[in-house]
């Protein structure tokens, strides 16, 4: 079972809007009608901050999460979801497991199962799985992965239909920025103009947007500096995650 204590970052959370978009579906199937599909599919491109708005949601909702293994087998995906609500599995076939996990998420409907890295369940042919246990159960389950998760799972025309609503992940836009700007480097002052240039050198990639901030953290107190303009930095000195080419040099 994880710990539920774990903090998404050592700071704390951002209120970012994606993590808004993601408790918006969730409470969308929580609350849906007994004739309504129960699965909920979030899905983004890498670093936007789709498991960052999962692991809120997983605390804000007491909800089950799983992260998908690139080894798990339909008995491993099993054992850990019974882990992650506290079962320790009595039987051990797979249509065994599968019953115990749909007797114990269905003893409360309205707790969610969030399923992170989902991509690798549709590679593995496992949706179907997660079909059953959610039609038997009851529960919301929310489906989160990367750009292609819907189109592998509209192949799978079962699944496809019980799905009540797709929600895209989005770039971060300049209120995430100062968000994040807030959270990991609270001590400087930074400009709208120079988080909107960080926002577009990142492409709105989350992930990125705090490596820079980080960086800025590391300038700042490196150069006993700590307010930051556009001017501030030039072209080059952007973590873009693109690899330097041989013989760039970084410049501030």
């Amino acid at each position: 079972m994880n710990d539920r204590n774990t903090s998404v970052n050592p700071g704390g959370l951002a209120a970012l809007k994606n993590v808004a978009r993601f408790l918006a579906l969730v409470e969308r199937l929580v609350d849906r009608g007994p004739h309504l599909p129960g699965l909920g599919v979030f899905h983004g491109f890498s670093g936007y901050g789709k498991s960052y708005a999962s692991l809120y949601a997983w605390n804000k909702r007491d909800a089950l999460r799983l992260e998908i293994g690139d080894s798990w087998t339909r008995k491993k995906f099993l054992e850990k979801l019974l882990a992650e609500a506290d079962i320790k599995p009595a039987k051990r076939t797979i249509a065994d497991l599968t019953e115990e996990a749909i007797m114990a998420l269905g003893d409360d409907h309205n707790r969610p199962l969030i399923i992170d890295e989902a991509d690798k369940l549709a590679d593995k042919g496992m949706l179907e799985l997660v079909r059953e246990i959610q039609e038997h159960s009851q529960v919301p389950v929310l489906l989160i992965g990367e750009e292609q998760l819907p189109a592998k799972i509209m192949k799978v025309e079962r699944v496809h239909n019980r799905v009540l609503d797709w929600v895209p992940a989005e770039p971060c836009d300049l209120s995430d920025a100062r968000a994040l700007a807030d959270l990991f480097c609270p001590e400087l002052t930074l400009t709208d103009d120079l988080l909107t240039e960080v926002v577009g050198h990142t492409k709105g990639v989350a992930r990125r947007i705090v490596v820079n901030l980080t960086r800025m953290q590391e300038y700042g107190r490196n150069h006993r500096k700590d307010a930051f303009d556009a001017g501030a930095f030039e072209r080059g000195w952007f973590f873009t995650s693109e690899p330097p080419r041989r013989g760039e040099r970084r410049v501030a």
